[in-house]
């Protein structure tokens, strides 16, 4: 009975026409659960959730939907996946599982990472991780010493280096991650992103690369011409690597305002991509900005958590209510 009022209640939220687009967004799926980065699903909860999600929704690739927001002729409970960064696990792990259900999705990738690259925050998190010392500073960004003693307090620790690095300009973030691996005596991880060939084969297997530029930069701490450089050769390789033009990119970090502002909005059309995607809370409706669409995370490791998870979403959107809070690594 709670499965069937949600799935109706779903289908009021999401009548189809003219609204409402559900865009799911992950980045990791992995193999088991990791108690300092819990809000990264395991394969068996993603499982669950890619199984409630094809149960309730119409999952459509992202240029269908995109050309239906164009027409104003959603379907009803219309819903895409898609991936951001390029990390390897999403062709390892999530793939077989999409292609299990019959879910396509849609891959953004920041192509300067492939083949054995490693991103700023994963640094950062194997640092916290490995670290063998009882607390962790970094006082030339007024963090005082943290302890690393516990799983509690190693979480702690990631929260306040990563908010803290963030937003630095990306040299200056570089040589201070730098110095917490070398402090910390990292094991850099090796395979962590995608290679060129996983990459080729996630598009033969039918689904949609994405530009998500080359470094992952955020857009406002950057100039426009170094944006636009970023996004080109980003696209280019990944155009190389799959033979196919990018039609979609997603902003890095992706935030409305604080990471990429409305002259990004005006290069990326200018480039000629069809849409764009941010981290904006939110379900998309005709008339939205289709280089400004909406995306959210919809956490929850049962599939009533998720689907109540999807639902506020939709609720939320339709009202214009603000959104909930979200874990602190988001």
């Amino acid at each position: 009975m709670k499965e069937l009022a949600i799935r109706t209640c779903l289908g009021v939220a999401s009548p189809g026409g003219e609204s409402a687009l559900s865009i799911l967004i992950y980045h990791r799926v992995l193999r088991q659960a990791d108690a300092l980065v819990f809000e990264l699903p395991d394969a068996a909860t993603f499982e669950r959730q890619m199984i409630a999600l094809r149960s309730n929704f119409d999952v459509i690739p992202l240029a269908d939907a995109v050309q239906a927001l164009r027409d104003g002729n959603l379907p009803r409970r219309a819903a895409c996946v898609t991936f951001d960064d390029g990390y390897a696990d999403n062709f390892t792990i999530a793939l077989p599982i999409l292609k299990r259900h019959g879910i396509p999705a849609t891959f953004f990738i920041a192509a300067g990472f492939l083949d054995g690259g490693c991103m700023w925050n994963d640094l950062v998190i194997e640092s916290v991780r490995q670290t063998q010392a009882a607390s962790l500073d970094l006082p030339s960004l007024g963090i005082a010493p943290m302890p690393t003693v516990s799983v509690a307090d190693r979480r702690r620790a990631l929260v306040q280096f990563i908010g803290a690095l963030k937003y630095q300009p990306i040299d200056a973030r570089d040589g201070h991650v730098q110095e917490l691996v070398e402090r910390c005596g990292t094991r850099v991880p090796d395979g962590l992103m995608l290679t060129s060939e996983q990459v080729r084969q996630l598009a033969a297997e039918g689904m949609e690369i994405g530009g998500h530029t080359m470094r992952h930069p955020i857009l406002t701490r950057i100039g426009l011409a170094q944006a636009r450089a970023e996004i080109v050769e980003g696209c280019a390789r990944l155009k190389a690597i799959c033979g196919r033009p990018v039609r979609f990119f997603a902003y890095p970090n992706g935030q409305p305002v604080d990471d990429y502002g409305q002259e990004h909005v005006g290069l990326v059309r200018a480039l000629g991509f069809e849409a764009a995607v941010s981290t904006g809370w939110g379900a998309a409706r005709t008339g939205d900005d289709l280089y400004e669409l909406p995306r959210f995370t919809p956490w929850g490791t049962t599939s009533i958590a998720f689907k109540l998870r999807l639902l506020q979403n939709l609720v939320r959107s339709r009202f214009r209510l603000p959104p909930p809070p979200l874990p602190e690594l988001q």
